[in-house]
């Protein structure tokens, strides 16, 4: 039981954009970077598409929803600044294959805590925007998810 942890891909700079951060889109490379992980996952056989309501992180599994005939629902729990804690409930819950797509904070604050819960690293960690760690979920009750590993960005 696999399930799938996006880094929302490449956005437009923070410091550059005015307004609502939660507006901010992709950048031209992101939105080459978000079609280079749709083909990718498609043939995974993804089922759900969860994403934070924050624009960059729909847009990066956009492509994604619509090669697959599917559509990407918002979950506040995704969004940036949310706890690991939240997170690691919706991944006890989700049903399997399910891609879920998040920020640069709490992403790496998720897998430190799945690590502190039992989860093993294979091979190295990496934090970049359009990564895709693969979360293998556990059959013991007491680790949610007991291996992960991460592809790195697309080129």
């Amino acid at each position: 039981m696999v399930l799938y942890f996006v880094r929302h891909a490449k956005a437009g700079s923070r410091d550059a954009w005015r307004g609502d951060d939660r507006l901010r889109p992709l950048s031209k490379s992101g939105r080459r970077q978000s079609i280079a992980i749709a083909d990718r996952l498609a043939a995974m056989k993804t089922s759900s598409l969860l994403s934070s309501p924050f624009v960059r992180c729909v847009q990066t599994l956009e492509p994604l929803a619509e090669s697959i005939g599917a559509s990407v629902k918002t979950m506040e729990e995704l969004a940036e600044g949310s706890s690991f804690e939240v997170v690691l409930d919706l991944l006890r819950t989700v049903p399997e294959d399910a891609v879920l797509c998040s920020h640069g904070d709490v992403i790496p604050d998720t897998i430190a805590a799945l690590i502190r819960r039992g989860c093993q690293i294979v091979g190295k960690p990496d934090w970049r925007k359009a990564t895709v760690w693969l979360l293998q979920r556990s059959d013991d009750p007491n680790v949610i998810i007991s291996q992960a590993a991460v592809w790195p960005p697309p080129d």
